[in-house]
């Protein structure tokens, strides 16, 4: 492969991988320990923008509280109870979430809502952090749903602030 053709080292080393035993069980267990670990879970004092969605068909559901000051989230907080994907997904988020604009919150659901849909170069985006690990999710069409719950009440929260 010459130089010309040779991909620019971002897409060598952000290549989501997950053909190997050891790369698959790492994002496993980053979901997991965001499960069992939910970061900025409870409610949130002074909240003005708000969300409660439910998915009907497995049961999961979110609801998302956010600070919204100036144009930007201050802080966000989610209750929910549902499987791995839909409460891990919820707990990255709101981790991502804090300090961005609301511009910036809306490009990020839009960016993982393309990774939930496939793709690749979605999956590789750094700016979605530890959320990468949900990639292989879009293999399955039933818990993409799953994945989104936290995202689509980004979305209806976001009209209300």
């Amino acid at each position: 492969m010459t130089a010309a053709q040779t991909p620019p080292i971002e897409m060598l080393t952000m290549e989501i991988d997950r053909s190997t035993p050891q790369l698959g069980s790492l994002y496993q267990e980053l979901i997991l320990d965001h499960y069992k670990h939910p970061r900025n879970r409870g409610e949130l004092e002074g909240a003005n923008a708000e969300a409660h969605l439910n998915n009907p068909t497995c049961g999961d559901q979110i609801r998302l509280q956010l600070r919204v000051e100036a144009g930007r989230i201050e802080d966000a907080r989610f209750l929910g109870d549902g499987c791995s994907i839909s409460q891990s997904s919820a707990s990255m988020m709101t981790q991502l979430l804090k300090g961005k604009t609301v511009e910036e919150a809306e490009a990020l659901a839009a960016r993982f809502t393309q990774m939930m849909h496939g793709d690749p170069e979605a999956a590789r985006d750094k700016a979605l952090g530890d959320l990468r690990a949900l990639a292989g999710v879009s293999r399955f069409p039933v818990r993409v749903k799953c994945a989104l719950l936290a995202w689509n009440a980004l979305t209806e929260a976001l009209k209300t602030a």
